[in-house]
């Protein structure tokens, strides 16, 4: 699809939660390459080895930790221009009849709860300037307009409502410059899928990347998966 892109982040600012491995140290090694001050959410800063990137200790179930790693960012830099919400857990895998109640609360705070107030802590820094970019790693799974059977409850309901923060977030601020999307990464070898899965993290990382990229005139508001928009 054709879309106007920044060929170079460079003197833009990121913050991709869940940096340490799989998809997210992916993402934030992409953000890298294209040139974004780039800071690597982690609940252990220690996580993070790579010395290109700012290591922050960044628990998306914390709204104290949330709100300092925001505060930090705009005392060291004064800006953010690109925030990836990427951190996220799988639930039991069993359907809602057979799922404890500490793995829903779990799935949600980490998947739902915790993108919906960091975005909200980060509104004013990533409004400061048109072209703010939200890029919400989401999942098929999660997708409203097919059939959501065959366990994972918690999980695909987060999803579910992650992509109603998308949607809200474009139809609330997409006028004040705001470009927010969903991103289906593909099923991806991470430590959520065992290993199982048939693409690198790499390969799934590359349309969130992509998506970090966008100019302020291009789209928002959609669910995308390998660079194609995707129906909800």
């Amino acid at each position: 699809m054709n879309v106007s892109l920044y060929d170079s982040l460079d003197g833009q600012v990121a913050l991709v939660t869940g940096a340490t491995r799989g998809i997210g140290k992916a993402i934030a090694d992409g953000l890298v390459g294209h040139g974004a001050t780039v800071y690597a959410g982690a609940r252990d800063p220690a996580d993070v080895a790579a010395t290109d990137r700012r290591a922050i200790e960044l628990d998306v179930t914390d709204d104290g930790e949330i709100a300092g790693a925001v505060d930090r960012i705009e005392a060291e830099t004064g800006r953010l221009d690109v925030l990836v919400n990427n951190a996220g857990v799988m639930d039991t895998r069993e359907s809602l009849a057979e799922m404890p109640t500490d793995a829903i609360d779990r799935t949600l705070d980490t998947n739902l709860w915790g993108p919906m107030v960091l975005t909200k802590h980060a509104l004013p820094l990533l409004l400061d300037r048109p072209g703010g970019r939200v890029v919400n790693v989401s999942s098929g799974l999660g997708a409203i307009t097919e059939r959501q059977s065959g366990g994972m409850p918690a999980y695909r309901v987060s999803k579910t409502g992650l992509n109603g923060l998308t949607r809200y977030l474009d139809g609330e601020y997409g006028g004040d410059g705001l470009l927010a999307n969903s991103v289906c990464p593909g099923y991806v070898r991470t430590d959520m899928t065992e290993g199982s899965a048939p693409r690198t993290p790499e390969k799934g990382a590359e349309t969130p990347v992509w998506l970090a990229r966008f100019r302020p005139e291009a789209p928002s508001g959609e669910f995308w998966r390998d660079r194609e928009p995707k129906p909800w």
